[in-house]
């Protein structure tokens, strides 16, 4: 008989795609036990199992009382025969075989659940696993299920949000609380869910998911726009032709030719792009770049004349996509030390340099170092700390 307890199972019934089948309840069987359990006490105990499943609550715990009299049980062979009972009282709805108060309460909590009596499993069933001091982690998710399935999905996102708020959430729960608070039309507690998807779980899909919503941040500039297309890149989000056209398209209005050009190139690698636009964008990305590295010097030059540290954030930003990475740090460090016209962006730029020169830790601090006022440089600047901390 598995360890793994009703209530445990019911996990893997986490709702995250928003369908809502019930809780399916899986037999424990005398075979694959942990260890320890004998033909004499196993046998009766799979007759019970039998007589469950056809809705005979008595024979089922008559053959329970024939393992229990067996005598000189393991350790196996009693969590056994107390899951056998729960496993009847989640089937038959009877709970005189509970095997004591605890077991009884995680019956009637189990058996509610499969009836769909989630009203049931959200208040009385609750109260009375407290009261046995029986409520565990993993109940409190069925909870939450409990609450999304019957249409109360805000309620379910109040729920979840403190139970995955530590430092390793359960990735079943922050699936269940990205549906809640889907439905729930709930964005910062989406926001949250996808957060904290990506800092434990990290996949293309949660980063997906967390891009899109953050595209339609309210007030986005084409700049902080280009800044999630190039976190997009980086995981794997960028899908169709218009995302790595316009990327391209952005990098190249912004005087990245080099960063255009490589946008353009992955698209052709990934056979999302192809055509004669294609082919004119990426050459003209190409000459562009070869144009700016050729006068390297002069632009360098003139951006430490300049009044601002703008055109030395904006060379910094063009070496940093030609990969000269070093170099883009000393122009972007330069261009902030003088002072820039967008300090939200020139953080996020000597993020990115450090990212691309591999110094991980340096290009957490820029990106942390980027001011609060703009609330979207500070989202954007958020998403590629967490990126850079877990990204290998």
């Amino acid at each position: 008989m598995s360890s793994t307890s009703l209530r445990a199972i019911a996990l893997t019934l986490l709702l995250a795609t928003g369908c809502a089948p019930g809780l399916v309840v899986i037999a424990p069987t005398a075979a694959n036990a942990a260890g320890g359990v004998r033909p004499q006490v196993g046998k009766p105990l799979e007759e019970a199992i039998q007589d469950a499943n056809r809705g005979n609550a008595s024979a089922a715990n008559d053959a329970v009382r024939r393992a229990e009299a067996v005598g000189g049980l393991t350790a196996a062979e009693e969590q056994a025969i107390a899951q056998t009972k729960s496993y009847i009282a989640a089937k038959t709805g009877n709970f005189s075989g509970g095997g004591g108060s605890a077991t009884a309460a995680a019956a009637k909590f189990a058996a509610d659940y499969n009836a769909q009596r989630y009203t049931a499993v959200t208040g009385e069933d609750v109260e009375l696993l407290k009261k046995y001091n029986a409520f565990t982690a993993q109940d409190q998710i069925i909870v939450a299920q409990a609450y999304y399935l019957s249409g109360r999905p805000a309620q379910a996102v109040a729920y979840l949000k403190p139970l995955v708020s530590g430092p390793h959430p359960s990735q079943d729960a922050l699936n269940l609380l990205q549906s809640a608070a889907y439905k729930a039309n709930d964005n910062d507690a989406l926001r949250f869910a996808l957060e904290k998807l990506v800092t434990n779980y990290p996949s293309q899909k949660s980063w997906s998911d967390l891009l899109q919503l953050a595209e339609n941040a309210k007030g986005l500039r084409d700049r902080q726009t280009l800044n999630l297309y190039r976190l997009r890149l980086r995981t794997g989000t960028l899908k169709t032709a218009d995302d790595y056209t316009t990327a391209a398209e952005m990098a190249l209005e912004y005087g990245s030719a080099a960063e255009a050009a490589n946008f353009v190139q992955k698209g052709l690698d990934a056979k999302v792009l192809s055509g004669d636009r294609a082919t004119k964008l990426l050459n003209t990305a190409k000459a562009q770049d070869t144009s700016t590295l050729a006068n390297f010097a002069k632009l360098a030059a003139a951006a430490d004349k300049a009044r601002t540290g703008d055109d030395a954030i904006n060379l910094g930003e063009e070496l940093t996509g030609a990969g000269r990475y070093q170099d883009a740090i000393n122009e972007i460090q330069k261009g902030i030390q003088k002072g820039a016209t967008d300090k939200g962006d020139a953080q996020i730029e000597l993020g990115l340099a450090y990212l691309g020169a591999g110094q991980k830790d340096e290009a957490v601090r820029a990106f942390n170092a980027v001011p609060q006022t703009d609330t979207n440089d500070a989202m954007i600047a958020h998403f590629w700390a967490i990126y850079a901390r877990s990204s290998h």
